[in-house]
């Protein structure tokens, strides 16, 4: 999943995508230990998708999000 696509959603979303995808990685892993796993870059792509959900929900936290819509701004304007 694309950041574009993550930065439009809101906390509430965030956070309902970060367990659907801790659901499924722990699926996929018990597949994997069971040897039934039939795509083990999934796994790799689901921990940094996990990553960057957690980062979106920090940044949104300590207000980082805000300002970078700021600085976006100033750019068009100059």
């Amino acid at each position: 999943m694309r950041v574009s696509e993550l930065r439009d959603l809101t906390k509430e979303e965030l956070k309902s995508r970060l367990s659907e995808l801790k659901k499924e990685i722990f699926s996929l892993k018990f597949q994997k230990a069971i040897g039934q796993l039939e795509n083990p870059m999934r796994i790799k792509n689901l921990k940094r998708d996990i990553a960057r959900i957690n980062t979106l929900l920090r940044e949104k936290e300590i207000g980082i999000e805000e300002e970078r819509k700021q600085k976006i701004g100033s750019r068009k304007k100059a």
